[in-house]
């Protein structure tokens, strides 16, 4: 069953800081002077109204630190603009980068804010003459605009899905780059990469990445790891998931605990393999 707090607050998730990044990540903290695990990624790595999440459980299973350097609706830019996370990315034996969406990243159409990464600052003149009808300044989260968009012109939301393909692969080749140990590239979702397609579908997560995306990105990185979550677990839903009476359609998409399992016993194989 879920767990339905009157406030966010009920579930502790330790939040911490490391060094001078702004970041507030969840805890507890783990130390940096042995060595360890890290993780990078968005909501899902962080663990969203899961009380164990998959970093967690990682830890237990292997027996080894896991840093969660999980961030709420991160895109690349949150690691490639923060050099405390680089450091500690990069000072990792082994760092898992989890394969988010392409939505959230700065380009030449759009701007988003270099920590919350899913807020949308600004619209480029390229942008504003391309969907001349739209006023960008109803727009606060990249996805609502994105949807607009693909609603107003599919043809022309295209041409910025295209932007936003290229960006993610330079940024997620640039990130891997950066990182000095073995790496591990994780795809996290209900289904296998795609194939490219004209007109995606924008609530599969994670948003306009497609195999070939992953094709690209995948020989920088030490190993490639696809977690494809399981009907079964998929369908336990909010089981176990702990949220505010209002937050349970943010929780309905994503995955709990029984997913964050799985995901954690197929880590596991892939991290001990390369330590």
């Amino acid at each position: 069953m879920s767990y339905a707090y009157q406030g966010e607050g009920a579930l502790n998730y330790f939040p911490c800081q490391y060094g001078i990044s702004k970041l507030l990540l969840r805890g507890p903290k783990r130390p940096l002077d042995q060595p360890y695990i890290a993780v990078l990624g968005g909501t899902e790595t962080y663990g969203k109204f899961v009380p164990r999440p998959y970093p967690a459980l990682l830890e237990q299973a292997a027996g080894l630190p896991v840093v969660n350097l999980g961030f709420v609706n991160a895109g690349p830019d949150v690691y490639v603009n923060d050099p405390t996370m680089l450091d500690i990315a990069a000072g990792a034996r082994v760092t898992v980068v989890q394969m988010v969406g392409a939505q959230n990243l700065t380009n030449r159409y759009y701007s988003v804010h270099p920590r919350r990464n899913d807020r949308f600052l600004r619209a480029s003149p390229l942008l504003k003459s391309l969907f001349g009808s739209v006023d960008f300044t109803e727009f606060h989260f990249t996805r609502h605009m994105l949807h607009t968009l693909h609603a107003v012109s599919p043809a022309k939301f295209e041409v910025v899905a295209e932007e936003l393909r290229a960006a993610w692969v330079t940024r997620m080749t640039g990130l891997l780059g950066l990182l000095h140990g073995k790496t591990v590239l994780m795809w996290l979702s209900g289904h296998a990469p795609q194939a490219p397609d004209r007109f995606p579908n924008l609530t599969h997560d994670p948003i306009l990445v497609d195999a070939e995306m992953v094709a690209a990105v995948r020989p920088h990185a030490s190993s490639y790891l696809e977690v494809v979550s399981s009907p079964t677990a998929r369908a336990c839903g909010l089981d176990g998931m702990a949220f505010g009476p209002l937050d349970e359609p943010a929780a309905l998409g994503l995955p709990g605990p029984a997913v964050h399992a799985e995901v954690a016993q197929a880590l596991s194989d892939a991290v001990l393999a390369l330590w």
